[in-house]
């Protein structure tokens, strides 16, 4: 009797007509019998498949373990490199949430910290053209669900994905990058040293041979993978075109939560995230708005795996607030207080303040110095924007 071995597996996944979801259902049935040969004589009949799909099947599992074409062979030598590692669907390390997807992708090529796969995680996405504010949310939410255990995942696309694994980078949760091309071609190329630091303290995935050049139909496919992997998803900044809402989809499709943060009417970045919300996503201002949904979302995870061990005792869900509280809390100046009346939390040029204040721009300037150092302001392009408290 012959088993489900590894190449056996990567050979059939290169059968034309087997696509994720028929793969799945292969897997399905591949569990219900440890031998191939089992599966053959009882369950086969139970999937609708044509007679010639299946002829197809018998030849690759006759073939037994020898790669029937390239495309399997290199897959196999490739999981043998240093660092490394192939995750295919019938193995129990699978991951678990990702497992429950009707179509989960049959291989994932996986490089650097292969146990963060396992780790309770949180998706973030968001608009490739992002505000500075955006950006600099995205760090601050993404750094602070890392460093209460959280592994954040997205996918290493320019803008808020971008912002998200770098602020994630070094924290106890570190950062999960998912792509829409092979391992061996980063993309966007300006990621390059990024995805390199991932590799080293975090990890990189994809469905695809780690040749594959990236290509519009495959960012869409990744994206389920992205919201697959995770207990929820957070949209920080996204027009209503934007793909992140793809993937907000793909979670609730999934029945996994999804986070969306408000931003200003005027800001078309925001339209997005404003959307979700009108649709039911819950609204989020700091990082405790997630860790309260976690009694649920963490009951998901545990049921998925047994015995479960991650970085969170027993009951106790840490959070922290996303945004800094400013580094001085001694009374504000007159001018002080004016100033930042007349800011909001968008881009204000210090023309604007001029006009709002009565204060003269020499004063302004002064006043802008001062409010920036003790952290009740940030400057970016074009002006100053007021921070959270």
């Amino acid at each position: 009797m012959s088993t489900l071995t590894p190449i056996v597996w990567l050979n059939l996944t290169t059968i034309p007509s087997l696509g994720d979801s028929r793969l799945a259902l292969l897997a399905q049935h591949f569990e219900e019998s440890s031998q191939i040969d089992d599966f053959q004589l009882g369950v086969s009949s139970s999937l609708s498949f044509s007679s010639e799909l299946w002829r197809a099947i018998e030849k690759v599992i006759a073939h037994g373990d020898r790669p029937v074409n390239a495309q399997a062979a290199n897959a196999l030598r490739w999981s043998e490199q240093p660092g490394n590692r192939l995750f295919l669907l019938p193995d129990a390390d699978y991951p678990s949430l990702l497992r429950l997807l009707p179509d989960p992708p049959a291989v994932l090529y996986a490089r650097g910290r292969h146990e963060l796969i396992h780790q309770p995680q949180i998706a973030m996405v968001g608009s490739r053209n992002p505000s500075v504010h955006g950006q600099e949310t995205a760090r601050q939410f993404a750094r602070s669900l890392g460093e209460s255990g959280f592994t954040i995942t997205s996918g290493l696309a320019a803008g808020i994905d971008g912002s998200a694994h770098a602020g994630a980078l070094g924290t106890l949760g570190a950062t999960i990058g998912v792509l829409g091309s092979g391992l061996n071609v980063i993309y966007p190329a300006k990621h390059r040293d990024l995805a390199q630091k991932m590799m080293e303290s975090g990890l990189l995935v994809s469905e695809f041979p780690p040749d594959t050049q990236p290509r519009s139909q495959h960012f869409p496919k990744r994206n389920r993978i992205i919201s697959g992997l995770s207990l929820g998803t957070l949209v920080v900044e996204a027009s209503l075109r934007s793909g992140s809402l793809i993937t907000a989809r793909n979670a609730l499709e999934q029945h996994r939560e999804v986070f969306a943060i408000p931003g200003s009417i005027h800001n078309p970045q925001a339209r997005g995230c404003h959307h979700l919300i009108k649709q039911g996503a819950k609204l989020v201002e700091c990082t405790d708005d997630i860790l309260a949904e976690l009694p649920a979302l963490m009951g998901l995870y545990r049921s998925l795996n047994e015995p479960w061990t991650t970085v969170f005792a027993a009951e106790e869900f840490p959070g922290q607030q996303s945004q800094p509280e400013p580094a001085s809390l001694r009374p504000l100046s007159e001018q002080a207080e004016a100033v930042l009346k007349g800011m909001g939390y968008d881009c204000t040029p210090p023309d604007a303040l001029v006009e709002r204040t009565g204060l003269s721009i020499a004063e302004i300037r002064s006043v802008l110095i001062e409010l920036e150092l003790e952290g009740w302001v940030q400057e970016v392009a074009g002006g100053f924007i007021r921070n959270a408290r």
